[in-house]
């Protein structure tokens, strides 16, 4: 046995607690790969960029200032220093359990006025948020609708009628408001 080991017996333990762990990370089955592959962490939704919908698009005439595009699309994700009479908006959203969206707007000026767009085809805001909505849809939705014969079970009593008109007008046993009210401050 090394002299290390004689003069220090702890560290020989951790070597050999050290060997014991390290096999046991070999040994996962599929079974147990199967279950770990199950649990999976929560990821964070992440949006970036500038959403721009259908109808922002559809606003967008030639010859608009440059005040009036960013009125209606914002402001570019994208200003290129070498490029300034180009403004990208780019939108992207990574969210678990679907496939990233991403979505790509380009505005060309000539000099202060709008000369032209390109990009992808955007959805309308509806279609947007309905892509948004990942809840699982239950086939049927309850009636929300109760009968003549229901609503009667839960009709006052006669004895309850008098009790409910009491609490109704707790305006008779509180004195009259006054004509008028004095000032706010005072006068000078």
């Amino acid at each position: 046995m090394p002299a290390i080991f004689q003069r220090r017996p702890w560290l020989l333990a951790a070597a050999v607690a050290a060997t014991l762990a390290l096999g046991a990370c070999s040994g996962f089955t599929e079974r147990t790969r199967g279950a770990l592959a199950a649990v999976t962490p929560y990821k964070v939704e992440v949006v970036q960029g500038n959403f721009v919908s259908k109808e922002q698009v559809a606003a967008l005439k030639p010859g608009m200032s440059r005040q009036q595009v960013r009125e209606i699309l914002g402001t570019s994700l994208l200003n290129d220093v070498f490029h300034s009479n180009r403004w990208d908006y780019v939108f992207t959203i990574r969210r678990q359990g679907v496939d990233p969206q991403e979505r790509h707007l380009t505005v060309f000026f000539n000099g202060e006025l709008l000369d032209r767009f390109e990009g992808d085809e955007m959805p309308s805001e509806e279609e947007f948020v309905a892509t948004l909505d990942t809840r699982k849809k239950s086939g049927k939705v309850p009636t929300l609708e109760a009968s003549e014969d229901e609503l009667k079970k839960y009709a006052p009593k006669d004895g309850d009628k008098k009790a409910d008109a009491d609490k109704a007008s707790p305006s008779a046993s509180l004195p009259p408001l006054p004509a008028a009210y004095p000032p706010l401050e005072a006068a000078h």
